[in-house]
């Protein structure tokens, strides 16, 4: 019982929501770019919301099933068909022995997700199932997918139709706004600097990856140049490197970071950045500590009411 990969795509790993608990080690946490996506599709089918999904930019993956069992695709709209047909996102999907999965085009976003009812039997390394590219451990042998390979399917199953709600999937867009929290050296941006931060736009460049995505736009300043002790960062940190630009770390992060930490993307607005790429555009809103809490208290709440309600429906 496998998903065989018949062509990998750009770049398909196994991930899941990452490894915690490690980063005192310097062991950065990988995971998916998009929680909120992986998370959906995972509890749509009934899953574990940690169990992993295959990530992919396109072009992306072309897949054979060679078992009946069901399966949900999150994330970006790359046109899915199943057996030359369109078939949809955030829903519940049945695949029947040879059926194949396919990808035509972009529409909006850069990653898509793919979860099987029963997830996927793959490498473990430290608590999570992340694939890690640098160390080459983690998923599926610690690499990306390629031709050829197959993934063992846990205990394929067929679920009962269920389709995401819209006011639970993110709202994805090329431009979007995304809420962030002052950090440590925000109040060392000169005023007209800190204004042009929250005024003006910025361009996500191709020198970014799932490290980090580096931004293109006004250059931006501190009051007096200040030397820097590493300190801590995260998924979301915005550093201002020399050059007065920008670096929002993304899923592989690092765990230290000598740069200054101007501000945070909270937690609910990550997914929005997760899915741009070269050339998409970003701009930021500062909003409180309060604030941030709160919209990951509400997305948390419609989490639970969508799992309650899958397993009321069957």
């Amino acid at each position: 019982m496998t998903l065989l990969i018949r062509k990998p795509g750009i770049l398909t790993t196994v991930q899941d929501l990452g490894r915690t608990g490690y980063r005192l080690l310097g062991i950065n946490p990988n995971g998916v770019m998009d929680r909120a996506a992986a998370r959906l599709i995972n509890i749509l089918l009934g899953n574990d919301e940690n169990d992993a999904v295959l990530e992919m930019h396109f072009p992306a993956a072309e897949m054979e099933f060679d078992t009946e069992c069901s399966f949900a695709i999150g994330g970006a709209e790359f046109s899915a068909m199943l057996n030359d047909e369109p078939v949809r996102n955030w829903s519940t999907l049945n695949a029947f022995p040879s059926d194949i999965l396919r990808f035509g085009k972009p529409e909006l976003g850069t990653r898509a997700y793919l979860a099987v009812a029963g997830g996927f039997v793959v490498d473990e390394w430290l608590g999570s199932r992340s694939t890690n590219l640098v160390a080459a451990v983690g998923g599926f042998e610690g690499r990306k997918l390629k031709a050829g390979d197959r993934l063992e399917l846990r205990s394929p199953r067929p679920v009962k139709p269920h389709t995401i709600a819209p006011s639970l999937i993110p709202k994805y867009s090329r431009f979007p706004t995304v809420r962030v929290i002052a950090s440590g050296e925000f109040d060392l941006l000169t005023s007209i600097r800190e204004r042009s931060f929250l005024n003006d736009g910025f361009t996500v460049t191709k020198d970014s990856n799932r490290m980090g995505f580096r931004l293109s736009g006004p250059p931006l300043h501190l009051l007096h140049s200040k030397e820097m002790v590493s300190a801590a960062v995260t998924f979301g940190t915005i550093q201002l490197i020399p050059d007065g630009q920008l670096i929002v770390l993304m899923a592989d992060h690092q765990t230290v970071g000598g740069y200054p930490r101007i501000a945070n993307v909270i937690s609910a607005d990550l997914p929005l950045l997760a899915q741009l790429g070269p050339g998409d555009g970003v701009s930021f809103h500062l909003v409180s500590v309060a604030d941030a809490e709160q919209a990951s208290a509400i997305f948390e709440n419609d989490l639970c009411w969508l799992r309650t309600g899958i397993r009321l429906l069957g």
